[in-house]
């Protein structure tokens, strides 16, 4: 793993140091020797991680830190703080500045590679969401006025203590439980089981466990599908440097070292917690993008696009099998006299009742799709054309035995809809000529005298 690091300090010879030792991991090193230059080039370089030292003339690291992540073009961007101070207040200090660890001067090799290799590799994986909703924002298809900041103020969270020792158990509890829903456990099974199952927003794990393999625990939290992206605070003793850099490989997020300072406990409890959520909901963002890429936003049924794309993978599958595969195209009859006479708004409210009703009259394996303006359609997989041409009459007489309320108060009105009916004929069937025979059935509807069904034969 390579990445840009942005080494902040005043003193030469602690760039240099650090330089060497990045460099010579195939790191990309930049600069700078105040706070000033360090957030600008923060902003113009892009680094995927920032080595901040703290005591610095002028503008201090907690001071840099604090600008860092307060700005939506640098906040993402990991920092960890460089100091030879090593008071749990002063971690705490920087935790509330928005600092993401620390590393104590002099800096061991060890401890300084796996940290910089987690966070960027954490970053990695929130630099792909962010692009993803920034592409839904460029699409239309969010609003960009929407987009997420990492450090929005989070409230309490659920977590997870996995922890066998009495009294340190207690202790956490006790510092956490004001502001925080925890579950306590110390059987690992139970663990896995209430993990996966507790929508927890962070676990908080000994990794010296006194009748099991901690790491193997955190290993397999990492591994589930369902607890993947679920945080893990380790709780380390302290000089077990091996345990501890393996944890980070392995996919840990933070870690506290005992005895635990109960301040710095919460700073971090809260850090992962925001930081989690963030990636909750920019993950919830790329879904909604999803959907509604693939969605007609007035009708809530899928699109052309989709439809097209699915039509192709069906009719492929069928072939192969040689399983029946029916289409269904369907038209509201004078929906444009609709239009004109009530207005597109009442208009765009028949559209929706008929939606409703065609996702009502169809089974769940079928897709109901807006092909375009009034038109609409139905793939049926596993469905021969005189099933489908019932299930098209059922539709059919629903829609014009039951009139549309509508909301101007002019009472209900009469619509009815004219459907074309086709299925696959030959082996070597293409979407489009199924589109093109149902078209045809579409049209010897019409042009009967609508209001009805017609399936149309190769």
């Amino acid at each position: 793993m390579t990445a840009r690091v942005l080494v902040v300090d005043d003193i030469a010879a602690n760039v240099k140091l650090l330089e060497a030792k990045l460099s010579a991991e195939y790191f990309d090193v930049i600069s700078a020797s105040n706070g000033p230059d360090g957030l600008r080039l923060a902003a113009e370089q892009k680094p995927d991680i920032v080595l901040l030292d703290v005591m610095m003339p002028g503008m201090d690291g907690f001071e840099v830190c604090r600008r860092l992540k307060s700005s939506p073009d640098t906040a993402h961007i990991p920092v960890v703080m460089v100091t030879a101070l090593d008071q749990p207040s002063d971690r705490v200090q920087g935790l509330d500045a928005g600092a993401d660890d620390f590393l104590t001067k002099p800096v061991n090799d060890i401890a300084l590679f796996a940290r910089v290799k987690s966070l960027v590799r954490l970053k990695m994986m929130t630099d792909e969401l962010r692009m993803r909703e920034a592409t839904g924002h460029s699409l239309g298809v969010t609003d960009a006025s929407e987009m997420l900041r990492p450090n929005a103020p989070e409230a309490g969270g659920r977590i997870l203590l996995v922890e066998d020792r009495e009294t340190s158990a207690r202790r956490t509890l006790d510092a956490l439980s004001g502001e925080h829903e925890l579950k306590l456990t110390a059987d690992p099974i139970e663990a896995l089981m209430l993990a996966r199952d507790g929508d927890f927003d962070l676990v908080v794990l000994s990794l010296s466990l006194q009748n099991t393999d901690g790491m193997r625990l955190c290993s397999q939290l990492k591994t589930l599908e369902s607890t993947r992206h679920t945080p893990i605070l380790a709780l380390v003793e302290e000089g077990d440097t091996k345990r501890l850099v393996r944890a980070l490989e392995i996919g840990i997020n933070d870690y506290l070292i005992r005895p635990l300072d109960r301040n710095e406990l919460l700073a971090r409890v809260k850090t992962q917690i925001k930081r989690k959520r963030y990636s909750d909901r920019l993950r919830q963002n790329l879904q909604l993008s999803l959907e509604m890429a693939i969605t007609d936003q007035l009708t809530g049924l899928y699109n052309r696009r989709y439809m097209s794309r699915h039509l192709d993978t069906q009719l492929k599958f069928a072939l192969e099998a040689k399983k029946p595969l029916s289409f269904l195209i369907m038209d509201i009859d004078f929906f444009k006299s609709i239009n004109d006479s009530h207005g597109h708004a009442i208009g765009d409210e028949i559209l929706r009742g008929f939606a409703s009703r065609l996702k009502a009259n169809v089974r769940g394996i079928d897709l109901a799709c807006r092909y375009g303006g009034e038109e609409f359609v139905v793939i049926m997989p596993e469905t021969d054309v005189a099933f489908a041409y019932a299930v098209a009459e059922r539709l059919r007489q629903n829609v014009a035995d039951v009139p549309f309320a509508i909301s101007s108060g002019g009472g209900p009105l009469t619509v009815t809809v004219s459907i074309g009916v086709t299925s696959i004929e030959r082996p070597d069937e293409t979407a489009d000529s199924i589109l093109k025979r149902a078209d045809q059935a579409l049209y010897r509807a019409k042009r009967d005298g609508r209001n009805r069904v017609v399936a149309e034969a190769a």
